[in-house]
């Protein structure tokens, strides 16, 4: 099959890490890509081969161009809710198929139990969906082990002490390539179709082993040492949500003594196993150590 005989896919936060991973798997799939942008100078960001659409989740009527004539839809969240199912509707006018990048607020893990606002949009996104009639598969990615790079990286770079909250709690942190893999598999294979499903890393880590495992991929130490959740509060002041916080804070103490919740998604679906925290932070460690 030539690659026009290939029905296009649009990718919504294209630009955004996630999303332009998405498109890449999917252009190395021979698969035609379509991109929802914001901002059109964001366009000099994608590759010449993706077909670029001026759009936003706050306008529905905004998307119709771009979903013209799309196969199925890879659906990243990154607006208030207001506008959720009127977009879910523009989508099942038009396109076969949704595959949407949810979170695990179904999963029977004390870590992923805690009042979240985000896992509140996704369920009623997923409502939508349902509701909507429209072809789906839902991916709930885990811990991503990218947070590494926001949570840690500026205090390693600086060579300083990691301090943080919750040292004892564990996780699996998925590889953000994995994720991104199995979102163009789904999307352009229809075998998963109406899957659900939880994509985690391949082992349960502590925090503070997720430390260790970077500084053994820089090839040094990296000293550790626990912080009050409220001096963490303090420290994430003006940079993250008193919510989203919380909400951390919660899932860690919850997650403290109790492995992680580890699932095969990734496995299963690609054929391959899923990249390991190690593998992750050794393909990274240029990232720890200069400026980003």
């Amino acid at each position: 099959m030539h690659q026009t005989d290939i029905p296009p896919v649009l990718v919504t936060g294209a630009t955004g890490r996630g999303g332009r991973l998405v498109v890449d798997r999917l252009l190395d799939a021979g698969v035609p890509v379509r991109a929802l942008i914001r901002r059109p100078e964001a366009a000099a960001t994608l590759p010449a081969e993706v077909e670029v659409f001026t759009g936003d989740l706050t306008a529905p009527a905004s998307l119709d161009p771009a979903l013209r004539g799309a196969d199925s839809v890879f659906l990243v969240w990154t607006a208030p809710p207001q506008t959720a199912e009127a977009v879910v509707e523009r989508l099942a006018a038009h396109a076969r198929k949704v595959v949407l990048l949810s979170s695990p607020h179904r999963t029977p893990h004390p870590f992923f139990q805690q009042p979240n606002p985000m896992a509140a949009l996704h369920a009623d996104i997923e409502r939508f969906i349902a509701a909507a009639g429209i072809e789906s598969t839902v991916l709930r990615p885990g811990m991503f082990a990218s947070n590494a790079l926001t949570w840690w990286a500026p205090a390693i770079r600086a060579g300083e002490v990691v301090r943080w909250p919750y040292g004892a709690a564990e996780a699996a942190p998925v590889d953000d390539r994995d994720i991104a893999a199995v979102a163009a598999r789904t999307l352009h294979s229809d075998e998963h179709t109406g899957g659900d499903y939880v994509l985690t890393g391949p082992e349960s880590l502590t925090q503070a082993q997720q430390v260790a495992a970077v500084g053994d991929a820089l090839g040094r130490r990296i000293a550790f040492e626990e912080m009050t959740p409220d001096a963490f509060r303090s420290l994430s002041a003006g940079t993250a949500p008193g919510a989203v916080v919380d909400m951390l804070l919660a899932a860690w103490s919850a997650a403290v003594g109790q492995p992680a919740y580890v699932t095969t998604a990734v496995a299963d679906i690609l054929g391959t196993p899923p990249r390991t925290f190690r593998q992750w932070a050794a393909d990274h460690a240029d990232a720890f150590t200069e400026s980003p």
